[in-house]
């Protein structure tokens, strides 16, 4: 059940469970932005983990608790927690005890957002993030003031004073960006003025709940913006009403589109020249991140500000200033003996194969570091996963798997990471499963050579950006 954002219960205080995580954090810090009382709690923080993090949020007036029920003191309270929280949670049962209300985290995310005035969710299996920072970026440089919501730290607004800026709150008639998530259904809830859909793929649901849950999301649109160069989401355009609006690097029928020939690569960047179909105007497009999916998210952004009134040719100058995400494809640093590391988000096929395209686009040896984020989901993109670890890089480079994050809960372990490595080596890979993390880093040491590159990849693990800067210190 959503709920109208009122005066009065911005004044009623609220608790987040798992406030640190990568869906809570900027939530909290929107909702925080409105003047809203927000305590919460994170096993991370308990377990010591990312202590960093959580001495920010304290400095910033966040009240912050053992997870152990302690916060919870007052039937006030409104209890915000993601759909993963279990039941069980001592915060869940303290709330249920005192009769607090409850709410998803989508739920309070799609509140605040369908609430805005001009609303814009990016949706799709990969590239989310990035889209959002990038389009966030643009309304930004461009005077439009947005509300940000995205899943991932934007170094364009982080600083000392802001290390974990996974959020920007804009004024109260603000554009609202924000990411929306198809794996636990959330997206249906989203009446979006634009829809941006990057990607269809496997990743947590089945193709055919994946084809309803997008195509829903872009019929409800007032504008559907529509990746062509995809199959599985130019399939779905036709659900737009009205028609969308398209970009494409491939198709030459993308409103938005890159002329043949111009795409320009180097190891940190990527540029092309960008047509814009309905007037023939063309403009230079020179980013500081590098992949050909970073150009196709970039013609997202592009195709979205467009769609929101932003003229093509200030977005495309504002995105030249687009300083990526942590996490996705952040070159750490190289070591003295010329080993570089680099921290990426990768953890289903769609997303690794994309990094993996990026590497293998300029010469040196790849190491493939890579931490499942989770039992479940390695038993629903395993075979895929795997397959792309294996063809996609070459017969000098090498993977390595530790075993799944676990976090604790009842989930079904029986399968883990020795059954992709033993399908990476089944397709022609290079491949060793290694348990423990720590154990990993040893290996890898003893493995590099000058001109390798090693990636770190996975998800929902902040630790992760911890163990590549170890590694690199190893590495001198």
């Amino acid at each position: 059940m959503s709920m109208d954002l009122t005066a009065s219960l911005i004044d009623r205080p609220w608790f987040f469970c798992g406030i640190g995580g990568s869906g809570m954090l900027p939530l909290a810090l929107i909702l925080k932005g409105k003047g809203a009382r927000i305590a919460g709690s994170d096993r991370s923080r308990d377990q010591g983990r990312t202590p960093e993090k959580f001495a920010w949020l304290e400095s910033l007036g966040f009240d912050l608790h053992p997870q152990d029920g302690s916060g919870i003191t007052s039937a006030e309270q409104i209890l915000v927690a993601s759909a993963a929280v279990e039941d069980t949670v001592p915060e869940m049962v303290r709330a249920a005890q005192l009769g607090c209300r409850k709410m998803r985290r989508a739920e309070l995310l799609s509140t605040l957002f369908n609430a805005a005035p001009v609303s814009i969710a990016v949706g799709g299996t990969s590239g989310k993030s990035t889209v959002t920072g990038m389009l966030g970026w643009i309304l930004t440089a461009c005077g439009r003031d947005p509300t940000i919501m995205n899943g991932a730290v934007m170094k364009n607004f982080a600083g000392p004073d802001a290390p974990f800026a996974s959020a920007r709150v804009g004024g109260g008639d603000a554009p609202f960006v924000s990411e929306v998530d198809e794996s636990d259904g959330s997206i249906a809830a989203y009446r979006p003025t634009i829809a941006v859909l990057n990607n269809v793929s496997l990743d947590h649901k089945s193709m055919e709940e994946l084809r309803g849950l997008f195509g829903d999301f872009l019929a409800r649109a007032g504008t559907a913006v529509v990746n062509l160069d995809d199959p599985e989401s130019a399939a779905l355009a036709s659900r737009a009403l009205g028609g969308p609006l398209t970009f494409g690097i491939e198709s030459s029928r993308a409103d938005i589109r890159i002329i043949e020939g111009s795409v320009a690569e180097s190891p940190l960047g990527i540029g092309a020249t960008i047509e814009l179909g309905r007037t023939g105007e063309r403009h230079a497009l020179s980013l500081k991140v590098p992949g050909r999916h970073n150009l196709s998210n970039a013609l997202a952004a592009l195709a979205a500000a467009h769609a929101a009134g932003v003229p093509l040719p200030d977005a495309v100058q504002a995105l030249g200033d687009y300083a990526g995400l942590a996490r996705r494809f952040d070159v750490v640093g190289t070591s003295p003996g010329g080993v570089t590391v680099i921290d990426d988000f990768g953890h289903n096929p769609e997303k690794v194969a994309a990094t993996l395209a990026t590497l293998k686009a300029h010469p040196g040896r790849v190491i493939a570091f890579f931490q499942p984020h989770g039992y479940g989901p390695l038993r629903q993109m395993g075979a895929e996963l795997a397959e792309v670890l294996a063809t996609r890089l070459g017969a000098e480079d090498q993977t390595i798997l530790c075993d799944p994050v676990y976090f604790g809960g009842t989930v079904d372990r029986s399968v883990g990471s020795e059954r992709i490595v033993s399908l990476i080596r089944a397709h022609g890979g290079i491949a060793e499963h290694i348990p423990a993390r720590a154990d990993c880093a040893a290996r890898i040491v003893e493995l590099a050579r000058s001109g390798d590159r090693i990636v770190i990849m996975g998800a929902r693990d902040d630790t992760l950006s911890a163990f590549a800067r170890d590694l690199l210190a190893r590495l001198a």
